[in-house]
C-alpha cells in the first residue's frame, strides 16, 4: 500500500517549518543557556507570521512544528496558523536533543507540549519532529513514547550520517515503526554515488545554489518518485537578527550564510513544486511498502 495520498502526475510534497526563535538553535547551546533565554527579545513572532503571509501569497499549506516555549508566549500566533488552514505539530517543549534526556524527560516534555498546543488551539496534535533530528539507533525507545502519548507520525531521523546527528542505515522512505502505530517520515535525501546527501531544506537550502537544490527536488518527485520532506525555521528569513558573539567560525558559516537570499529563494521554491502539509501527503495511518528494513520500538521504562 502507498503512503502517500496524491494520485496525480505531480507529486506534493511536505512544505515544515520548525517554529523556533534564533538564540533557541542546538548550535547555540554552549554560548546561550535556556535560563537566559526570557532574556533575550522575541523575533520568532515577526518572521512566522511573514512566512504565514508568504504562503498566503501562494496558496500553500504548511505544518508548523512548534517549540512548547514558542507556544506557551504566542498563543495567538498559534490561533492565527491553525486559522488559516496549516497543521500544527509538536517540536518538544525546550528544544533539547532526544540523545540528552531520558526516557522519562522525555515523555513528560512531549506530553506537556502536545496537551499545550491542543488547549490553544482546540485541535488534535499528531505530528511530532525531534530537535536537530535527534532520534537515532540508541534513542528508538523514544517511538514507543510518541505513540503511547498519542502521536501518530514522527519527521524525527536523517537517514544517513552527518557530523551531529544521523540514523545510518535507515531507509529514505516513510517506514511504519514495527510495534507501534507510528510512521516516521525521514528528512529528505538524495542517493548519488553510493552517497547519501542532504536535500530536505536548512541550512542546505541557503547552502547549496537555488538551481542544484532545485534539481534535487525534481530528482526526488520524477526519479525517485518520492515528495522532498522540506524544513525551515523562521529565523533564516531573518537577516537582520541579532548576531551572537564567541562562536566558531563553523558556527558562525552555519548559521548566518545566506540569510538575505533565503525569502527570494523560498518564494521560487513556492512556485516551483507543489506543496502541502504533511497530512495531506502521507496517508498517515496507511501500511507503507518500505524497504527490507526494519525498525522496532523499544519499549520505554516510563511504564
Amino acid at each position: 500500500m502507498s503512503v502517500l495520498k496524491s494520485a496525480s502526475t505531480r507529486i506534493q510534497n511536505a512544505m515544515t517549518i520548525d517554529v523556533e526563535d534564533y538564540f533557541q538553535v542546538s548550535a547555540f547551546d554552549k554560548h546561550i543557556t535556556r535560563d537566559e533565554w526570557s532574556s533575550y527579545q522575541p523575533r520568532v513572532e515577526n518572521s512566522t507570521r511573514r512566512l504565514l503571509d508568504l504562503f498566503a501569497e501562494a496558496n500553500v499549506s504548511a505544518t508548523f512544528f512548534v517549540l512548547g516555549w514558542v507556544a506557551e508566549r504566542f498563543p495567538v500566533l498559534m490561533r492565527d496558523i491553525f486559522a488559516q488552514g496549516h497543521e500544527i505539530a509538536s517540536h518538544g517543549p525546550m528544544h533539547e536533543r532526544v540523545s540528552s534526556l531520558t526516557p522519562e524527560e522525555f515523555k513528560r516534555g512531549v506530553s506537556a507540549t502536545k496537551q499545550r498546543l491542543e488547549d490553544i488551539t482546540g485541535a488534535e496534535v499528531i505530528g511530532y519532529r525531534a530537535p536537530s533530528f535527534s532520534i537515532g539507533p540508541e534513542q528508538t525507545w523514544a517511538w514507543d513514547i510518541l505513540a503511547e502519548t498519542g502521536h501518530r507520525y514522527s519527521s524525527s531521523i536523517y537517514p544517513g550520517q552527518l557530523d551531529h546527528y544521523g540514523f545510518p542505515g535507515a531507509p529514505r522512505t516513510a517506514f511504519r515503526v514495527q510495534g507501534c502505530n507510528l510512521l516516521e517520515i525521514p528528512v529528505s535525501t538524495l542517493d548519488v554515488f553510493k552517497q547519501r546527501l542532504p536535500i530536505g531544506g536548512g541550512g542546505y537550502f541557503r547552502l547549496l545554489p537555488y538551481g542544484a537544490f532545485s534539481a534535487g527536488i525534481r530528482r526526488l518527485n520524477r526519479g525517485d518518485g518520492m515528495p522532498a520532506m522540506f524544513y525551515l525555521h523562521p529565523w533564516e528569513i531573518d537577516p537582520g537578527q541579532p548576531r551572537v558573539s564567541g562562536l566558531s567560525r563553523k558556527t558562525h558559516f552555519r548559521h548566518y550564510l545566506n540569510l538575505h537570499r533565503t525569502e527570494p529563494r523560498l518564494r521560487r521554491l513556492l512556485a516551483e513544486f507543489s506543496w502541502a502539509r504533511v497530512i495531506d501527503v502521507y496517508d498517515i495511518d496507511a501500511q507503507p511498502a518500505v524497504s527490507k528494513w526494519n525498525a522496532n520500538c523499544i519499549p520505554s521504562a516510563t511504564g
